[in-house]
């Protein structure tokens, strides 16, 4: 249920100035979103798994927290970070 190597690995590779580069901000918030993604269709799913459903909302505050530093410190990042993972429309 959790990411596997290979898709975090590429989320990185793809987000990242780096391979080794899982400290970014941009690269958090790509990883918490496929996550996110996951966890949104295994609830639908299973609609009466609520620790999943609690993990859920826990990533989304996360992200959440993430995008609003992300937006205070490099606005032009965060428009293109948006736009590229499709967080809003």
């Amino acid at each position: 249920m959790a990411l596997t190597k290979e898709q975090s690995a590429a989320v990185v590779s793809k987000f990242g100035a780096n391979d080794s580069d899982t400290g970014n901000t941009k690269v958090q918030v790509a990883l918490l979103t496929e996550r996110i993604k996951q966890l949104t269709v295994h609830c639908t799913n299973f609609p009466k798994d609520t620790s999943a459903s609690r993990g859920l909302l826990k990533i989304i505050g996360q992200r959440r927290k993430l995008l609003k530093y992300l937006q205070r410190r490099d606005l032009e990042l965060y428009r293109s970070l948006i736009k590229e993972l499709g967080l809003r429309k």
